[in-house]
């Protein structure tokens, strides 16, 4: 074994993209509530002392899995056009579309789906606070129906179920909600 730390590193890293990636076939295959940890560490070929010294159970998988799905963290956005994220988002998707197909979509269970609601709301939620809007249970309201939208057209896209480019879900997603988002920032 060489004395390098990165080798270790690279190491580690090496056995969680294993068990992330065998996580993603197997939801793909036959759906997450299906899914074992016995399945986790033979489609992986990890043994179970590694499978636990990474991880506590397939869930916490699955939430490492959408946790690296970098275009759910953007900076929140004061400038510029409303949820300028939407296309680098939508891009990025297709880029991981096999990823997030089995995280999002219908296979990959209800808990990615809310998981990935609650990041996203995060997300607009801070834009919407940076560009001058307040805190109150109409911010709430509003939140709620821009991330719907979102991750309706995400989730239908993941699943196959519309057929688009992301430029043309960015224009549905924004004919839908940019001009009342507006005019609620516009109301005191």
């Amino acid at each position: 074994m060489s004395g390098n730390p990165g080798d270790a590193d690279r190491r580690v890293r090496r056995t969680r993209r294993a068990i992330q990636r065998a996580l993603v076939e197997l939801i793909l295959e036959k759906g997450y509530e299906r899914v074992t940890v016995t399945d986790l560490i033979n489609r992986a070929d990890v043994g179970r002392s590694t499978f636990y010294a990474h991880f506590d159970g397939k869930q916490a998988v699955l939430l490492s899995n959408l946790e690296e799905l970098t275009f759910l963290h953007p900076a929140p956005n004061a400038d510029g056009p409303l949820f300028a994220f939407s296309l680098p988002m939508f891009e990025h998707v297709r880029e991981q579309h096999r990823l997030v197909r089995a995280l999002l979509g219908r296979r990959g269970g209800g808990q990615t789906m809310a998981h990935g609601e609650k990041m996203l709301q995060t997300v607009v939620r801070d834009e919407l606070l940076a560009r001058g809007a307040h805190p109150s249970p109409r911010l709430d309201l509003v939140v709620t129906c821009v991330v719907g939208a979102f991750m309706a057209l995400l989730a239908k896209w993941a699943d196959g179920e519309i057929t688009a480019t992301p430029a043309e879900l960015d224009e549905a997603f924004r004919a839908a909600v940019v001009p009342g988002v507006q005019t609620v920032l516009a109301q005191p």
